[in-house]
């Protein structure tokens, strides 16, 4: 049995007991989430939020890029977020690597240079600072003044806002 085959199992116990519900596809508290995919980082539990309540959107490092600008925008202009919070992390797999080395290892695996950034860091409190930047300078988002920072740090699970000077 494969770990998906598990988590379809899982699913199958968790669907028989729970009741059908249909929420809304807007989130009910105006909010998106960025952050990273790191999986020690459970968003809901550490937000205090439920099904139904926020947009979480994921990404290697919650970096701000072109497709997380593209969703953000069709979370405020289409389905009703107001309010944008960005979560890093401390001990982030982004900072253990840096952009042209492993620009370099995957151009020397597959012998083609990727076309994205990757877009490493060595200070999770900058880069919350230059992610708050690309957020509130984007034409796309409509409430640019409600976007803040924050650095989730994994071991005490408390949150320290950044801010831009």
């Amino acid at each position: 049995m494969t770990i998906v085959d598990e988590l379809l199992a899982n699913n199958r116990i968790y669907a028989s007991g729970s009741e059908p519900i249909h929420l809304d596809v807007r989130p009910s508290r105006q909010l998106a989430v960025v952050t990273c995919m790191d999986a020690r980082i459970d968003v809901f539990a550490a937000l205090g939020l439920g099904d139904g309540e926020a947009h979480i959107l994921r990404n290697a490092g919650g970096v701000i890029t072109d497709d997380v600008i593209r969703s953000l925008a069709i979370s405020q202009r289409r389905l009703g977020t107001r309010e944008v919070m960005l979560v890093h992390h401390t001990d982030c797999g982004m900072q253990k690597l840096t952009d042209d080395g492993f620009r370099a290892e995957l151009q020397a695996a597959t012998g083609v240079a990727p076309a994205f950034a990757i877009e490493s860091f060595t200070d999770p409190e900058a880069d919350v600072r230059q992610s708050l930047l690309r957020v509130r300078r984007s034409e796309f988002i409509l409430h640019r003044e409600l976007v803040r920072g924050f650095v989730y740090d994994v071991d005490t699970h408390l949150l320290c806002e950044v801010t831009v000077a």
